[in-house]
């Protein structure tokens, strides 16, 4: 279970980076709660808890991945892919003047990671 273990705490760090970030700008801004219609606000809010919705169940499965026995390089991978993909995506909607790009390369990035670690413990749940 170290392979998991390696990318769950970079990912904490990222998490702690975005948190970071967004209570930074708080103070700047002066905001307290919600966006106060700032769009910068919202865009940091929105990373920070978009990260938060995808990264447990994401990291939960890929770990139930190598506790089955998984090769190594898949669960690198699909670690990799959450983490690429969660980066992407923080990176794009950071941005006010966004370039899509970031955005779907990280959703992309994260559904496969979510959907193939689903996949192979569907398999392996069903295969004899």
């Amino acid at each position: 279970m170290r392979i998991v273990a390696l990318y769950a705490s970079i990912l904490a760090l990222l998490f702690v980076a975005l948190s970071v970030r967004t209570l930074r700008m708080r103070r700047r801004l002066k905001i307290a709660i919600g966006d106060a219609g700032n769009q910068a606000m919202l865009r940091a809010m929105r990373v920070h808890s978009n990260f938060a919705e995808y990264v447990p169940l994401s990291l939960l499965l890929i770990y139930f991945v190598e506790a089955s026995g998984a090769n190594s390089l898949l669960v690198h991978f699909l670690a990799l892919c959450l983490l690429a993909g969660r980066a992407s995506h923080a990176y794009g909607v950071s941005q006010v003047d966004e370039n899509y790009a970031f955005r779907v390369l990280g959703m992309a990035l994260t559904f496969t990671a979510l959907v193939t670690a689903s996949a192979c413990l569907l398999y392996l749940h069903w295969s004899p």
